[in-house]
């Protein structure tokens, strides 16, 4: 059963606005499982304290993340995998203090970048030496 649609603006922005408030008082996660402490996270797998998430797995503490699997403190990240406290991040892998990085692998505390490997604050390291610094750094800042 349908419903007459306003036509009149005011009205309209009215029923938008009912429907707005509607969305952000659900606490339900349809199509999840394993989910704890998770609001509005559809279809997402064993995630815990995240909102507005779709289609996640083992991520943990994110927000508006899509596609995303063993992400933790991330938000607005996308098709993304073992990231941890980024923002904005898509079709990345681990990232770590990132923000606005897209295919990258393996930055810490990037911002901006495309296509990149085994960068630390936006300068290119060889393998080894990325590893040996981001290994000081999470001690530094407690990261796991």
């Amino acid at each position: 059963m349908t419903t007459e649609i306003p036509r009149k603006r005011r009205e309209f922005e009215n029923a938008l606005s009912g429907l707005q408030r509607e969305h952000q008082s659900r606490r339900d996660n349809p199509g999840s499982h394993g989910d704890e402490g998770c609001e509005r996270c559809f279809h997402c797998m064993f995630t815990t304290n995240s909102e507005d998430c779709y289609y996640c797995t083992y991520c943990h503490d994110c927000r508006e993340c899509s596609q995303c699997t063993q992400c933790r403190e991330c938000e607005n990240c996308h098709n993304s995998n073992y990231c941890v406290r980024c923002r904005n991040c898509s079709d990345s892998s681990y990232l770590i203090l990132s923000e606005d990085c897209s295919n990258c692998v393996f930055c810490f505390g990037c911002v901006g970048l495309v296509d990149a490997e085994f960068h630390i604050l936006n300068q290119k390291f060889p393998r080894d030496e990325y590893f040996k610094i981001v290994s000081e750094l999470k001690k530094a800042f407690r990261i796991e």
